[in-house]
């Protein structure tokens, strides 16, 4: 277990001097390695972090095998209840996948030691990205994982020990991390953020200005002050009669260009950070987005074109890594989405009574098959394919 916890340990980021490894890869980069978790201080990145992590993890991840024309669970096989429901002794498969997902968003990677148990795999140690390199012999094969431990031990871990999650990559070795390549975009976000606090730190900000047409003595002002406040600041004064004498006048200051650009570009920025992670806009609750029928779709689109490439990595990786060759083409690891693209309840009604026959159509689901679909158990007569309207072997209801 002490080999476990070294390997999880995370490692101190790198500070960042003048000549230092880290200033280079942070001129190259926008962000270092050690940092990039920093990038999580911006709302937007959290938002796409958290949305895409917290979807994939959980999302069902099984594994399955194709028999005598259909596709079911494979409950029996050695893969199914390290990767359904408990991938190693202190984890469950949510925090599992979020893990591992959300390394794979900042860093480009995600890494696992697999752990075998008489050849068979029995647990995944999740390694911090940051601890590992890759190596090779000059070439792109073969590849090694180089892991520098909390106490500065080197070990080295072979292809067949690793379950490596690779990000799109240049190099056919490591994954780019979205978080490094956006690294200005997100510092200028940052930066903005910066600004706005300094404003409401430092800056001038008065509601209403009381305007007198001669000159107040000090106590006369400060009198003022503190019978308006008391008569009308606060939410329990809100619409209370203002009765002002001696020539005074209220005024409100009015809205600059420059506060209005703060608001545009924040909304500016928090898009194109929705852009570098695939989220749409709707998804980072930016509030000028229409939420009619159409976030339906939306939320399809990104399952489709923001998940889907997700669940495609996931799933090859665990075939390269932990399929044996014998069993690929019949066992395969497969996220089920469905959850995430059910429609409304008269979409799903409408579908699966066409998938029963109805209206004419030739069925295509048995009863069981729909029962299952939403989550009720099987029925003795719910097998087969019987379209509506046809007679079953049912005996009839009396009352």
């Amino acid at each position: 277990m002490g080999l476990l916890k070294r390997l999880f340990g995370a490692r101190p980021a790198a500070e960042m001097t003048v000549g230092s490894p880290a200033f280079y890869e942070f001129v190259r980069n926008g962000l270092t390695e050690g940092s990039v978790e920093a990038a999580l201080n911006n709302d937007a990145v959290l938002r796409a972090f958290d949305l895409i992590s917290g979807s994939v993890a959980m999302l069902p991840l099984s594994i399955m095998r194709r028999e005598a024309g259909r596709v079911v669970e494979a409950t029996e096989h050695q893969l199914y209840p390290v990767l359904r429901f408990q991938p190693n002794p202190w984890q469950t498969a949510h925090e599992f996948k979020q893990l591992m997902q959300g390394w794979l968003l900042l860093h480009g990677n995600a890494y696992a030691q697999i752990v075998r148990q008489l050849g068979r795999p029995r647990s995944l140690v999740p390694i911090d990205p940051r601890r590992v390199t890759v190596e090779t012999d000059g070439g792109m094969f073969p590849l090694r994982y180089r892991v520098v431990t909390t106490r500065n031990e080197a070990l080295t871990l072979q292809p067949s020990d690793v379950l490596h999650l690779r990000g799109p990559s240049i190099d056919g070795e490591k994954g780019v991390s979205r978080v490094q390549k956006a690294g200005e975009l997100i510092q200028t976000a940052n930066q903005q953020q910066i600004a706005a606090n300094s404003i409401y730190r430092n800056g001038v900000i008065a509601g209403v200005a009381l305007r007198h047409p001669g000159k107040l003595s000090p106590e006369a002002a400060q009198r003022l002050k503190a019978t308006f406040e008391a008569g009308y600041a606060g939410a329990a004064n809100a619409g209370k009669v203002m009765v002002l004498e001696e020539g005074l006048a209220r005024e409100f200051p009015p809205a600059t260009a420059r506060d209005a650009q703060m608001v545009e570009m924040r909304g500016m920025l928090t898009e194109s950070i929705g852009r570098v992670f695939g989220v749409p806009r709707p998804l980072m609750f930016m509030d000028d987005t229409s939420w009619g029928s159409g976030i339906e779709q939306l939320a399809m689109l990104f399952v489709r074109f923001g998940l889907a490439p997700w669940f495609s990595t996931w799933e090859q990786a665990i075939t390269r890594s932990l399929v044996p060759s014998a069993e690929r083409g019949v066992i395969y690891p497969d996220f089920d989405e469905r959850e995430l693209l059910r429609g409304t309840m008269k979409d799903q009604g409408e579908f699966l009574a066409r998938a029963l026959g109805a209206g004419g159509h030739r069925p295509w689901m048995t009863g069981n098959e729909v029962r299952e679909h939403v989550g009720l158990g099987r029925h003795p007569d719910g097998d087969g394919l019987v379209a509506a309207g046809e007679r079953t072997n049912e005996p009839a209801q009396t009352a």
